[in-house]
């Protein structure tokens, strides 16, 4: 039974094999020289201050290879639900050889066990190898990265660390679950990938923000939490600023929410690029005043703070370890499920 499956898995293996060999050598080869430039671009902006404009200038060189990496990541457990799981069981079942199979002395179980176990785990380790290396290869861009591609970032954090494996095994068994019920490749295959598509969108949405309690804290104005500012000039105008997705000492955080408080600690405002006015028309905020380097210092004076909901990035590895076990516990459900499908309703 082991070879018979082997030798159904072996094309597809073979063809996942080539691709993560290709992958890991253009890591491997550009890997060391990106570390590097990292190291030596730190080591000289820590001297001058300047390292917001290395960071800029750094992520900018290789922003279009970090996000062809993360992207195969995000996509490969997907394609392994989709032409690995789906059609597993589906098209045994259209061409009717489960029936040769458990008329040789092969219980359907033992069938079934081998099928999920070898390909299911081949499955896993192909898409733990590849989070794996794109996880060590992308470190320093992860380091320098804007607010909305930091390593907490929905679009990251699934394509980094163990999370890749546990999506992997998810797909996988729920493509076999879905063929199983559905028992025609093509709508198996477009339903699993429907299914597995609505799920990945509602974890970061709707699980991950809470998988440990998020911190509130207010901040004081600066430019570590203030994307622009504008003023009028025509001498009837408050200012206006803007606030960004980050909290000031906690880089690389993933900002649930973020607001400005005024002096009261009523919300006024918030983020999203929406600009909210400060009711202060006099002193450097004022259009003959100092502008808007001296403005934020003001603003905060004046009592006015941002109130943000964030989950820091030192919980990314917890992250990672619950989210996996969450799509563990989803894969364990959906395996027992088809052994009991398979002795009870499937002939």
């Amino acid at each position: 039974m082991i070879w018979l499956t082997w030798r159904q898995l072996r094309g597809s293996a073979a063809m996942m094999a080539a691709l993560l060999v290709v992958l890991a050598t253009a890591l491997a080869l550009t890997g060391p020289g990106l570390a590097s430039g990292y190291s030596a671009g730190i080591a000289a902006c820590t001297q001058d201050d300047t390292c917001g404009r290395f960071y800029d200038r750094f992520f900018g060189q290789y922003d279009l290879p970090f996000m062809a990496v993360s992207l195969v990541v995000l996509l490969l457990p997907a394609l392994v639900g989709l032409f690995w799981g789906a059609p597993l069981i589906t098209r045994e079942l259209e061409a009717g050889t489960h029936l040769l199979v458990w008329n040789q002395s092969i219980t359907r179980s033992r069938w079934l066990t081998v099928k999920l176990g070898l390909t299911g785990l081949t499955a896993v380790a192909a898409a733990g190898l590849c989070g794996l290396a794109v996880t060590w290869w992308s470190a320093p861009l992860d380091k320098s990265a804007p607010e909305d591609l930091a390593l907490m970032a929905p679009l990251v954090f699934g394509a980094r660390g163990i999370a890749p494996m546990g999506y992997a095994a998810f797909a996988f068994v729920l493509g076999v679950t879905v063929g199983m019920l559905v028992r025609r490749t093509l709508p198996a295959m477009a339903l699993t990938l429907a299914v597995f598509a609505a799920i990945q969108l509602a974890m970061p949405l709707l699980v991950r923000p809470h998988l440990m309690p998020p911190v509130t804290s207010t901040f004081e104005i600066s430019d570590a939490n203030m994307q622009g500012i504008s003023m009028s000039r025509d001498g009837g105008g408050s200012p206006r600023i803007f606030l960004k997705s980050a909290v000031p000492g906690h880089a690389g955080a993933w900002v649930l929410s973020n607001d400005l408080v005024d002096p009261s600690g009523r919300t006024i405002g918030g983020d999203d690029g929406g600009a909210v006015q400060v009711s202060t028309t006099s002193g450097p905020c004022s259009p003959q005043g100092a502008g808007p380097r001296a403005c934020p210092a003001e603003i905060s004076r004046l009592g006015y703070r941002q109130k943000a909901t964030y989950q820091p990035l030192d919980r990314f590895w917890p992250f990672q370890w619950i989210e996996t076990g969450i799509y563990a516990l989803l894969t364990l459900g959906l395996t027992w499920f088809s052994f009991w499908w398979i002795r009870r309703r499937l002939s």
